[in-house]
């Protein structure tokens, strides 16, 4: 399909999924543009509070990928900046390739 391009494993598997859920994305959906509706004071606060939850879950002992995923959406929400939010989008689908590839490695139950 692509060379392979990826240095960490379960990247290439990650980035071909969401290839071929973007396809069907478009297929369904078209090429949309939307507003990013981020960045307001609740969003921030809410990011302020996602983070302290996740740095003291883990600080406990308890912290779960869910913790860290809603650490990464909430400051991706929090963020106004372009180049920014764009950073905090790619943190997110690099928490989701990280989960992803923790239930991968899982044996099934």
């Amino acid at each position: 399909m692509y060379p392979t391009l990826f240095t960490n494993a379960g990247v290439k598997k990650f980035a071909e999924a969401i290839d071929e859920e973007r396809s069907r994305q478009l297929a369904k959906f078209g090429d949309q543009h939307h507003p990013d509706g981020t960045g307001n004071k609740s969003q921030q606060d809410d990011a302020d509070r996602a983070r302290r939850f996740c740095q003291d879950a883990f600080g406990s002992g308890y912290g779960t990928w869910a913790d860290i995923l809603t650490e990464e959406v909430a400051e991706a929400f929090a963020e106004r900046d372009h180049a920014k939010l764009r950073t905090e989008l790619i943190q997110v689908a690099s928490v989701c390739a990280a989960w992803i590839a923790d239930l991968d490695s899982r044996p099934t139950p």
